[in-house]
């Protein structure tokens, strides 16, 4: 079957779609690519913009992916600019030793200002204390992006396509959380300490980081809260 033909822009606006419903996923191209059984070379080019798919095609992607076929054709609605925007007036205060805990062996995860919900940006206070990719388990992914600053000790970060880096006191990073990451103790101390800040137009974020940051809690723990 021949691809399908598109008028000028529509390859375009297909990658635009495709990227987004990927990322609001927390999927990156590779994993795409192994749920529905196409080319990464294929996928990077129609995100890119420079081709298009046949129709069985789109089948085989939306099928891999569990969505419907129109959520590639149907961009997601502008942002408003920020002085047409309504003022939400929303504020939430975070006290020290409050915010939820998820508690494991390796670190710690205490979120912040909880009683807001759809944020789309997640602050946590984060303890890390596995020193190496096999306490902490496999590599962290999930929608949006996310900033890291060091508040005490050194954290090495690691990500699937840069060597780890090490941050002391004081540095951050920025990185696309769909690009899988850890954070480890590189330091003397029992823990290093940092302040994580994730963001994403995902209206689930916050479920989908308590989600994963959860997958080392035992199920029965009275200390921990709900989930």
């Amino acid at each position: 079957m021949s691809e399908i033909t598109t008028p000028e822009g529509a390859n375009s606006q297909l990658g635009q779609c495709l990227k987004a419903a990927r990322q609001a996923r927390g999927l990156t191209l590779k994993q795409v690519a192994e749920r529905t059984g196409m080319a990464l070379s294929t996928l990077s080019k129609v995100e890119n913009g420079l081709m298009s798919l046949t129709y069985d095609k789109l089948l085989q992607l939306t099928s891999g992916m569990k969505m419907e076929i129109a959520e590639l054709f149907n961009p997601a609605t502008p942002a408003r600019p920020a002085h047409d925007r309504p003022v939400t007036a929303r504020r939430s205060l975070s006290r020290a030793g409050q915010g939820q805990v998820i508690n494991t062996k390796f670190y710690t995860y205490t979120y912040q200002c909880t009683d807001l919900i759809g944020k789309r940006m997640v602050p946590i206070l984060a303890e890390v204390r596995a020193r190496s990719l096999e306490e902490f388990g496999p590599l962290l992914r999930h929608a949006g992006e996310e900033y890291f600053l060091v508040t005490s000790g050194r954290v090495a970060v690691h990500t699937e396509f840069y060597a780890p880096e090490i941050l002391g006191e004081g540095d951050g990073i920025y990185l696309d959380s769909t690009m899988g990451h850890a954070y480890l103790n590189a330091g003397d101390a029992p823990a290093a300490k940092g302040v994580c800040l994730c963001t994403s137009e995902a209206p689930d974020l916050y479920d989908q980081l308590r989600q994963i940051a959860s997958r080392d809690v035992p199920p029965l723990d009275d200390d921990l809260p709900p989930l």
